[in-house]
């Protein structure tokens, strides 16, 4: 039979107790890991294990836990049950702090979450941990009640009572009075000579004394009370202070008993909870072992898998953490395994050669599994998986026993017949070198045997074994598998890899080569051997390479496939992106289309108003309007549905229309420009000579204040009032405006006077017109901020803030569209190069804005 401490040795779990023991920070978690207990309880397992997970996320989250003072005072509480007994000060200022620390940890895990405390269930952020909690009770009134009695240092206050604050205000001032006559007598002595002048009062047996040499001491009068080891030094207390002297003796018996009355009374307050203040330490001790837990996963870089009620093992990457912790220190890695047994295949039956890792993969198996059954988290991967025994049977090493008068292979067969006994449907043996220390053939067939027994009764267990034989019976029967431990035989060294789906191979021959034994030594034992058992090794050897080879080819191609399936996923999600993208953009575009239109026709009805109240032509007004209709038709048969030739074709064939438009305009322009000088030529030329003004100058200095003129765009006819360089201030009708000279030709008087004549309709309408410039022109402001707005807005805005600054004759203005992605700016430059009377636009100076600030400069 195999007994748990000797089970615990075996494994090393021994060792992962004392590992444990050296995260504790009091005796109380100590203890909690000395009673760790293998547990086949799957609700109990889980409920450890996720103990554990909240408080390293608890570490991670948060600083404010409590984890001090974690004092064990069990004992000195239980004492408390005699009558007359009380607790010195010492141990009543760590009871107070360590159940003040109970009180706070309660406190904290028993705060509910804030998201659910509407929902009316009480909920927690570490409800496992809270769960501890359950049943504790607290004790805030006695920790107060401390805290009256003493001070921050530990000490019993003076106002703990009435009398000790008097014995004590008593004893100070006779001891003040000890101090000041003994200080006299000294300074006395020392003046006569009979005492160095270093020397200071002192105490012997809780009396105040002076130090003198012995050949002085009968100098001063009084009580030799000590003496020194060497004899050169004698203590006297002075006839003067000796009644003082016993007065504070008396005193500090006074004191001592009312202390003692002080606690004593404290500790029948005590008593009646007693039995609930000893449970309470639970806690510390509890709190204590899951934190050592807790730094231990963190060392061991350990998982807590989830619970499985029924018997399952698919440990990935598993490690053994005594092996990492040992290795790591040598600055070297441990080599991962991943060790699986299910339902269908029970047994794992490990061979391959010595020095390989078997007895590692089969010790990490075991350690593993009873650490995880302790409820100790595990160093495996995420994706593993665990399920609960009820038993875990152990056959390890030598079982060797002088005093029962066992050999080792008898006492592997008396494990043998205990394991066949106890061995069911949820139980893990785990045996290593199977069959041996016997004569092989005998010893392979009776654990040939034994292993059939396992099957029979449908136990769970991993063996490792050399035996051919088992290895071929564990490919003829259900529920046993071969695993093999890889060796790197062209490089002669183990590579503590568990490949599990075929035997393994010894490696005999190779290894003896390897060590240096002679070749006909090695030679000869392959003959006794025979050249099949020979050729049937290496083939299997070949197996076990060449299926590592294909493993790692499938492996290599089914990363590519994923990765190819992720990049073509990547790249179908960013088509249909850009498919989206681009219809929204021709829906946009047609939105935009349609109210560029509207804004059009508005102006154009502005346009035509005011052609009308000049009296311009009927028939351009019906051009104006057909050229319109024409434009708005082209856009409107824009289909974003439709394929995105048809689509380029339309814009092309739109942009096409736009450029003829603006080509016509330009040479209308420079007709009228040409015009203007050939008028200005032949009737204004005689006073631009008489004033000496020369074929070069500038258009403005053709006009001089008092000149009829009219503006090219509206054929309004005004007189010139002022002139400021490039600019003029007009009068139309009584009233002013300010135009740039380039807008502005000369007429003959004739035109002025026409204009004059009365026309109710007419002046009824300028009238308005006029209030309606001046209110503009006196709530106008020269910068437009359209940042924020979207395209559509901010180009409605911006139409009609050109308009008004054209209207009341502003010559420059600014747009404030910001720098961004330079969508708003490329929008509202192509808008603004579709309007005639700006003359150009540009970035502002870099000192003002820069991009981010349109200039517009309007004729």
């Amino acid at each position: 039979m195999i007994y748990p401490n000797t089970f615990e040795k075996k494994i090393g779990f021994s060792e992962i107790r004392a590992l444990l023991k050296e995260h504790c920070i009091s005796q109380l978690g100590k203890e909690q890991v000395d009673g760790m207990m293998f547990s086949y309880d799957a609700e109990v397992i889980s409920q450890r294990l996720q103990q554990v997970r909240e408080f390293r996320r608890l570490q991670q989250e948060t600083d404010e836990f409590p984890l001090q003072y974690f004092f064990d005072m069990r004992q000195q509480v239980a004492r408390l049950r005699l009558e007359g007994t009380h607790l010195e000060e010492e141990e009543l200022f760590d009871l107070m702090r360590s159940l003040n620390t109970i009180n706070l940890i309660v406190k904290f895990l028993r705060k509910e979450s804030d998201e659910d405390k509407t929902t009316g269930r009480k909920t927690y952020p570490y409800p496992a941990l809270k769960s501890l909690t359950d049943g504790i009770v607290t004790f805030p009134q006695l920790v107060g009640r401390i805290e009256g009695i003493l001070d921050k240092y530990g000490k019993i206050r003076d106002s703990a009572s009435q009398k000790l604050a008097q014995i004590r205000s008593e004893l100070a001032r006779t001891e003040g009075s000890v101090s000041r006559s003994l200080y006299n007598i000294l300074h006395q002595a020392q003046s006569e000579g009979l005492v160095e002048k270093d020397i200071t009062p002192t105490l012997r047996d809780g009396r105040l004394v002076i130090p003198i040499v012995p050949a002085m001491k009968r100098r001063i009068k009084g009580i030799v009370h000590d003496e020194s080891a060497s004899g050169k030094t004698v203590f006297i207390e002075p006839t003067e202070v000796v009644e003082a002297n016993n007065r504070i003796r008396e005193l500090q018996a006074d004191e001592r008993r009312e202390i003692i009355r002080i606690l004593t009374e404290f500790a029948a307050e005590v008593r009646p909870h007693v039995r609930f203040i000893v449970a309470s330490y639970r806690l510390l001790a509890q709190v204590d072992f899951i934190r050592a837990k807790a730094l231990f996963a963190e060392e061991t870089h350990s998982f807590e898998p989830e619970v499985s009620q029924k018997p399952v093992v698919d440990f990935i990457h598993a490690i053994h953490p005594l092996l990492r912790i040992s290795l790591a220190k040598q600055e070297k890695e441990v080599v991962p395994l991943d060790i699986m047994i299910t339902q269908e295949k029970r047994i794992l039956l490990i061979s391959g050669p010595n020095a390989g890792g078997k007895s590692v993969c089969l010790k990490t198996m075991g350690l593993l599994q009873y650490m995880f059954q302790c409820g100790v988290s595990i160093p495996v991967s995420e994706r593993s998986k665990a399920g609960v025994f009820e038993n875990i049977l152990i056959d390890i090493g030598d079982e060797q026993s002088i005093e029962n008068d066992l050999s080792t292979y008898s006492s592997h067969l008396m494990n043998m017949k205990y394991m066949m006994r106890a061995a069911n449907e949820r139980t893990l043996i785990l045996i290593d070198e199977f069959g041996t220390g016997t004569e092989p053939q005998i010893g392979g067939a009776i654990a040939e045997s034994v292993l059939l027994q396992f099957c029979n009764k449908k136990a769970w267990g991993v063996i490792t074994t050399h035996y051919q034989n088992l290895k071929l019976f564990a490919d003829s029967h259900k529920g046993v598998v071969n695993g093999a431990m890889l060796y790197d035989r062209n490089e002669m060294r183990p590579l503590f890899q568990l490949q599990i789906g075929q035997p393994g191979s010894s490696f005999a021959i190779e290894i003896a080569r390897k060590t240096g034994l002679p070749e006909e030594v090695i030679a000869y034992a392959e003959d006794i051997v025979g050249s099949d058992y020979i050729q049937s090794d290496k083939y299997l050897q070949d197996i076990v390479r060449d299926k590592r080879y294909w493993e790692g080819k499938r492996q290599n191609i089914h990363s590519q496939e994923k990765q190819l399936q992720s990049t073509i996923a990547h790249y179908e999600e960013e088509l249909h992106e850009v498919e989206q993208e681009r219809k929204a953009i021709l829906k946009r575009a047609r939105m935009q289309a349609e109210d560029l239109l509207k804004d059009a026709n508005r102006r154009i009805e502005n346009t035509i108003r005011e052609i009308k109240e000049a009296e311009a032509e009927r028939e351009a007004t019906r051009r104006a309007r057909e050229e319109l209709q024409l434009y708005k038709n082209e856009v409107s048969e824009i289909d974003t549905t439709a394929n995105d030739e048809m689509i380029e074709r339309k814009m092309r064939q739109i942009l096409a229309r736009r450029e003829r438009k603006e080509k016509r305009k330009a040479e209308k322009a420079k007709k009228k420009q040409e015009e203007a000088l050939t008028t200005a030529a032949s009737g204004a030329a005689a006073p631009l000579v008489a004033d000496n003004k020369t074929a070069t100058d500038t258009p403005a200095d053709q006009f001089k204040v008092g000149d009829t003129v009219r503006i090219k765009t509206l054929g309004s006819v005004g007189k010139i009032s002022q002139l400021s360089g490039k600019n003029a201030t007009v009068v139309i009708g009584g009233m002013s405006s300010k135009i740039n000279v380039g807008s502005l030709e000369k007429v003959s008087q004739s035109a002025i006077k026409k204009e004059d004549k009365p026309k109710p309709q007419f002046i009824a309408i300028s009238r308005s017109t006029r209030e309606t410039i001046d209110s503009r022109r006196s709530n106008f402001h020269q910068d437009l901020d359209i940042r924020g707005l979207r395209g559509d807005e901010a180009l409605d805005v911006v139409m009609h803030f050109i308009d008004d600054a054209i209207l009341i004759g502003m010559s420059r203005v600014r747009i404030l569209h910001g720098t961004g992605t330079g969508a708003l700016r490329q929008l509202v430059r192509q808008y603004l190069s579709t309007v005639p009377n700006v003359a150009k636009f540009h970035d502002e100076h870099v000192q003002f804005g820069g991009a981010g600030i349109t200039v517009v400069d309007i004729e």
